[in-house]
């Protein structure tokens, strides 16, 4: 065990803890995380209580890649950093970003990618960007998508409900390196996240029973 993965232990005993008072949170289908091995984790992304959510939820240690902007927030750029958290320059080419996301999968780690690139003010999941597919595609390790639905329409105080579903890992085999295979699993990516997040709708209106299966 590592650094990060003391500081990760600790941070759900606290921050986690935290995280699922403010937001009472139930997961689904966490049991199709890999528990080791390089892995890429993309979720959709509403609100800043998803990545302690996500984190709480991941059965494995999560290295975030965050906006550069948060990263310059002081104490909570450090916070982040201290939990594995990398930066990315938002609108650019960044590849020091690409080679630190590369890195982390093909060192067994796992990467976890807001993959639309930015909060979703619509309230639904936005267009999935190709980052998440091409460190999968290029590094050739699983991908698991986790959606998140609740959190929409969270703000501290609220205590609304907060519930992510995890997919079975996908692979992208026989997709070629470059745009076009890129482009094709994020679309898949972008599929995969809506049909959990409008599963997780379905099992909100239904009060979230425990025992519910995230669809395959």
């Amino acid at each position: 065990m590592n650094r990060t993965d003391v500081r990760w232990a600790i941070g759900r005993r606290t921050i986690g803890t935290a995280t699922k008072l403010v937001a009472p949170l139930r997961v689904y289908g966490a049991e199709r995380v890999p528990l080791d091995g390089g892995l890429v984790v993309a979720a959709n992304h509403f609100s800043w209580i998803d990545p302690p959510a996500l984190g709480v939820s991941s059965p494995r240690t999560l290295y975030f890649m965050a906006k550069v902007e948060a990263h310059r927030a002081p104490g909570l750029g450090q916070l982040m950093r201290s939990f594995g958290a990398f930066a990315v320059r938002r609108g650019e080419s960044d590849r020091d970003a690409v080679r630190t996301m590369r890195e982390i999968v093909r060192n067994g780690h796992a990467l976890g990618m807001f993959a639309e690139g930015t909060r979703q003010k619509s309230g639904v999941p936005g267009p999935v960007q190709p980052g998440a597919a091409m460190v999968a595609i290029t590094e050739d390790v699983p991908l698991i998508v986790a959606a998140i639905h609740g959190s929409e329409t969270w703000r501290l105080g609220t205590f609304r409900p907060v519930s992510i579903a995890w997919s079975e890992p996908m692979t992208f085999e026989g997709l070629p390196r470059g745009g076009r295979g890129y482009k094709e699993a994020s679309v898949e990516i972008e599929r995969c996240i809506r049909t959990l997040w409008e599963w997780l709708r379905e099992i909100h209106a239904l009060g979230r029973p425990r025992n519910a299966t995230p669809p395959a």
